[in-house]
């Protein structure tokens, strides 16, 4: 690594230590993915982010006749897009709503390619709410949207 890299790199971590720290104590996410997600202070919702990393679906559909399947966008930043995708094999693993969520798609008959993928998400707005709230992760917590 460059001289110039290293010190950029410790310039962040001292600047962002505090989200740093949020964001590491998601199960299933680590270093680089903490890294690279320090880039949603520039969003004010949680959708736009998912945008920004290609996550978000796509339907197309001509008309009535023709419909093709559901696929992601992948036109974001592919370099969050695949270190999302690894991280939600650790979280199915440790987190547990996303790993519900995985065994609740995949016990509906969908591929688990896609389920992994709306771990991805998952992880995406766990993410941006417990940076932008400025509170660890906490196992237990129960959304009162449901």
């Amino acid at each position: 690594m460059e001289l110039l890299e290293k010190v950029l790199l410790d310039n962040v971590k001292k600047e962002y230590q505090e989200s740093l720290t949020l964001l590491k104590s998601i199960p299933g996410i680590g270093n680089k993915t903490a890294l690279m997600l320090l880039v949603f202070q520039r969003f004010q919702r949680a959708k736009e982010l998912c945008s920004y990393a290609g996550l978000t679906p796509i339907i197309r559909q001509r008309e009535t006749s023709v419909k093709g399947r559901p696929r992601i966008s992948k036109m974001g930043n592919p370099k969050l897009r695949n270190l999302l995708f690894m991280c939600s094999f650790n979280a199915c693993k440790y987190n547990q709503a996303c790993k519900a969520l995985y065994d609740r798609i995949v016990a509906k008959g969908k591929s688990k390619k896609l389920a992994l993928i709306a771990v991805c998400n998952k992880l995406l707005k766990q993410a941006f709410l417990i940076v932008k709230n400025g509170i660890p992760f906490n196992r237990e917590y129960k959304s009162t949207l449901a």
